[in-house]
């Protein structure tokens, strides 16, 4: 019979067949149902939370701007510094082990340590920018959550070289001083986002490149300083400061035609390496920021102001009441005592009393005119940090004491870099002219024409009498050049005391080289010297060396100036060939017949001992000091060549 079985029992294989068929169908169906919502429905969401296992974001944090001189030799610069951060969660199952290798490796204190193991954040810094020997032990000892991340230390390659004028950045790499600080938006790097592939474990697998095509490092400055120029203003300085016990110093040079600053030097020397060791006094730019009384030097300003204006000229006589006038209660006294002067001669011997005169015949009002024109009582245009405008009283206030002071360069406060803003006009035919001490970013060029305040024929004659001053029988005869012509002017200032003046002063030299068309202007102020104050002794010889170095690095010093310095062995710090081409007819001096010790002599006063010796030495390095040495101390003298299987070249290593 139909649908049973021989036994008489209905077969439902048939049935189930066809129940297990619609099972699975409606199975599939559901599967690609729920397909196509995963998919169309919730697919960007899954996308998401899949790049959040797969995928991390991280950044990538750019280097901070370069500092260059006008050269573009590094004046600061940025390298990698690791620093210790810890993941307090992570840390704490192992505190007492963790505390006690960082305490050891770092220097940390172990309590502060655990205090921050302690911590409930998620990220806590141990210590920042360690030593490479740190890092390594840290890495080695494998603690659990201490972690290494790499940062940007701040460099400067030249140690304590304008020091001052560069500033310094924070741990946290913000400029705190000088062009850092300036300069900080500018120079600051920013960072890239860019996402890294991770397998299950979380190990890296590749970097794409985004975010590696923007550029995130900082931007450079370069200066118009000149670091070899620099280097020499700074060893002179310092020699003349240490020489007469003074208190501090500062030279300023400039390249008259551009206005250009080649060198701001300051002592005490700042190193901003180690700038948490040093004080504020030491670290600020005292060319910026310290007020003086500048003295006799600011004598030929007023006398281009009387020249202008007709009132006097190089002949005129004046009586100088025999080096002791009073006005008032106060006495006005001349280091030379004399009757009659013609007003060359008021200059040359620096008469307070004469130079009074000259200004009671000009009027306050003509005179506080044309020291505002030339800069005084307001900033420059270099916009230091902590520039300062210095004291330049109202006319109206002034009475004739007042008057008579200002006249030799008291009652009246000004800057190193406003005294080289005014004679920068005298030097540049009585046009002003700004000084620059940034060339790139350059800045907005002057659109109104510049200023005129003294004629040309005003500015020669205040030259003509200047050289006088070093030429002649005058107070600056110890800036003397031969060859050249030098201008230039003393400054014995002595400085304010409570009640009146005390006994400390302010020595300083003005000068321009060459006299009579001034390419370079020095000036050098030194603080306090007690051993001798005049500026004709302390500052004069400064602004002289400097000059002279100024002239033989860029090609302009004179034949017969190079022989007489030759004779007198006084050395340029130029490079070595030029050197010896320089001093090779200098007579011969016996320095020993051995190799003496130089390491640690600046390099030209090693180069000008081993010219002496008829050797040109291989130089290695671009510091200022010698470092090592080869052949050593105690060798014989090499001939300064190479010859077969023996080196016999003289070679000095430099930092």
């Amino acid at each position: 019979m139909t649908g049973k079985t021989k036994q008489g029992k209905k077969d439902f294989s048939k049935a189930k067949i066809i129940l297990v068929m619609i099972f699975f169908g409606l199975a599939l169906c559901a599967l690609w149902v729920r397909a196509g919502w995963v998919q169309l429905h919730e697919g960007e969401w899954l996308e998401k939370m899949a790049a959040r296992q797969n995928y991390a974001s991280e950044f990538e944090f750019g280097e901070r701007g370069r500092i260059l001189d006008r050269n573009g030799a590094m004046l600061a610069t940025s390298v990698e510094a690791q620093s210790v951060y810890l993941v307090p969660h992570k840390a704490k199952p192992e505190a007492g082990k963790v505390a006690k290798t960082l305490s050891r490796v770092l220097g940390v204190s172990n309590a502060k340590v655990l205090k921050r193991i302690r911590s409930k954040r998620k990220f806590v810094w141990i210590k920042r920018q360690i030593t490479d020997k740190q890092a390594f032990a840290i890495k080695e000892a494998g603690l659990p959550g201490v972690h290494l991340s790499t940062e940007y230390t701040r460099l400067y390659p030249n140690g304590h070289l304008a020091g001052q004028v560069l500033g310094f950045v924070g741990i946290d790499g913000k400029g705190l001083e000088g062009v850092e600080r300036r300069f900080n938006k500018r120079m600051t790097p920013g960072k890239a986002r860019f996402v890294v592939q991770r397998d299950a474990r979380g190990r890296r697998l590749y970097l794409d490149s985004q975010g590696r095509e923007v550029d995130i490092n900082g931007k450079d400055v370069r200066l118009t300083i000149d670091a070899h120029i620099q280097s020499t203003a700074e060893q002179a300085l310092a020699a003349s400061v240490e020489k007469f016990h003074g208190k501090s110093g500062i030279v300023l040079v400039v390249e008259v035609k551009s206005g250009d600053v080649l060198a701001m030097a300051n002592y005490p020397f700042f190193n901003p390496n180690i700038y948490k060791r040093t004080k504020a006094s030491v670290r600020r730019n005292r060319a910026a920021t310290d007020v003086y009384e500048p003295g006799s030097s600011i004598k030929p300003l007023l006398l281009g102001a009387a020249l202008e204006e007709g009132i006097v000229d190089p002949d005129k006589l004046y009586f100088c009441e025999n080096g002791r006038w009073r006005i008032g209660r106060k006495v006005i006294k001349d280091t030379h005592p004399e009757a009659w002067q013609p007003v060359r001669k008021i200059l040359r011997y620096s008469s307070n009393i004469g130079m009074a005169k000259i200004a009671m015949d000009l009027g306050a009002g003509k005179y506080h005119e044309y020291l505002t024109k030339l800069g005084f009582g307001h900033k420059t245009g270099l916009h230091l940090p902590g520039e300062r405008s210095g004291i330049l009283h109202p006319a109206e206030k002034w009475r004739k004491l007042d008057l008579a002071a200002i006249s030799f360069g008291q009652a009246i406060g000004v800057t190193a870099l406003q005294l080289a803003q005014s004679f920068l006009c005298v030097a540049n035919d009585g046009e002003k002219k700004e000084l620059r001490l940034i060339l790139d970013p350059l800045a907005k060029p002057a659109e109104a024409e510049p200023e005129r305040v003294f004629s040309r024929e005003t500015t020669d004659t205040v030259l003509a009498l200047m050289e006088e001053v070093v030429q002649m029988d005058g107070t600056g005869r110890k800036a003397r050049i031969q060859g050249i012509t030098v201008a230039g002017k003393t400054g014995t200032a002595q400085k304010a005391a409570v009640g009146g003046y005390g006994t400390k002063y302010l020595s300083s030299f003005v000068g321009l080289v060459p006299g009579d068309k001034p390419e370079y202007l020095v000036i050098c102020m030194v603080d306090e010297p007690t051993k001798n104050d005049y500026g004709g002794t302390v500052a004069a010889p400064v602004v002289r060396e400097v000059m002279i170095d100024a002239l033989a690095y860029n090609g302009m010093l004179p034949d017969a100036a190079g022989e007489a310095l030759a004779e007198e062995n006084t050395v340029h710090d130029i490079d070595s060939t030029e050197l010896a081409r320089t001093l090779a007819p200098a007579p011969a001096r016996e320095v020993g017949t051995t190799v003496p010790d130089i390491k640690g002599m600046p390099i030209r006063r090693a180069l000008e001992l081993l010219v002496k010796k008829g050797i040109i030495p291989v130089l290695k390095g671009d510091g200022m000091t010698v470092t090592g040495q080869q052949p050593a101390p105690g060798s014989p003298w090499p001939e300064g060549k190479k010859t077969e299987g023996k080196n016999d070249v003289f070679v000095l290593w430099l930092s």
